[in-house]
């Protein structure tokens, strides 16, 4: 199963939007799970991830900045 849940042309300003909240809610994730458990590994294993998200969502960030024209995004979840 696929669900389309990007497909279109943006300003560099709400492409920034756009990546910027969807990361932040797998950041959010990773940070309640990291509440609920109390199995060291699997937090640092989740704190990992979300500095890879982080550092992802600067990098990105900076990417689109630099874009002149608008930015296309395509995203496909597959199950």
């Amino acid at each position: 199963m696929e669900l389309h849940l990007i497909d279109g042309q943006f300003s560099t300003t709400d492409a920034i939007a756009i990546i910027s909240q969807l990361i932040e809610v797998k950041i959010k994730y990773h940070e309640n799970m990291i509440k609920n458990s109390h199995n060291e590994e699997d937090i640092k294993m989740r704190e990992g991830k979300i500095k890879a998200l982080q550092k992802e969502l600067a990098d990105s960030r900076t990417y689109m900045q630099n874009q002149k024209d608008s930015i296309y995004i395509k995203s496909t979840i597959n199950l």
